[in-house]
C-alpha cells in the first residue's frame, strides 16, 4: 500500500516562506494528481494546490494563487508546495494527497492522503 510523508511544517511570521514535500513509497499511478489541502480549525477541508504527473495542469485554491508553487518529481515520487508572503489565514494543517480526479477527492474512497504538517502564521 501506497504511503505518502510530508516534512516542512513549521511556525513562521506573516510574510515569510515555508516549504513542504511530500514522498511516496511507491510508485504513483501516472494519470494521478499530486497535491495539497489544508484544514484549519472549525473549517472545511481546501484543496490548495495539484499538479498533474508532467506537470502541464496545475490547479490552486484562489486565496493562494502568486504566493504557493507546486512542483513534482516524477521520479522520486515527491511533490513540493513552496509557500511565499504567508499569511495568519494560511495557518492549517496540510495533507498531502494522490488520487486522479480533484473533483471527487474531498469524497473519494481511492485517494492516499498523508498523515499531514501543521502549518501556523503568526502575526
Amino acid at each position: 500500500q501506497v504511503q505518502l510523508v510530508e516534512s516542512g511544517g513549521g511556525l513562521v511570521r506573516a510574510g515569510g516562506s515555508l516549504s513542504l514535500s511530500c514522498v511516496s513509497n511507491g510508485r504513483i499511478s501516472t494519470d494521478y494528481y499530486m497535491g495539497w489541502v489544508r484544514q484549519a480549525p472549525g473549517k472545511e477541508r481546501e484543496l490548495v494546490a495539484a499538479i498533474s504527473r508532467g506537470g502541464a495542469i496545475k490547479q490552486y485554491a484562489d486565496s493562494v494563487q502568486g504566493r504557493f508553487a507546486v512542483s513534482r518529481d516524477t521520479d522520486k515520487n515527491m511533490v513540493s508546495l513552496q509557500m511565499n508572503d504567508l499569511k495568519p489565514e494560511d495557518t492549517a494543517t496540510y495533507y498531502c494527497f494522490a488520487d486522479n480526479n480533484l473533483s471527487t477527492l474531498m469524497h473519494s474512497d481511492w485517494a492516499t492522503w498523508g498523515q499531514g504538517t501543521q502549518v501556523t502564521v503568526s502575526a
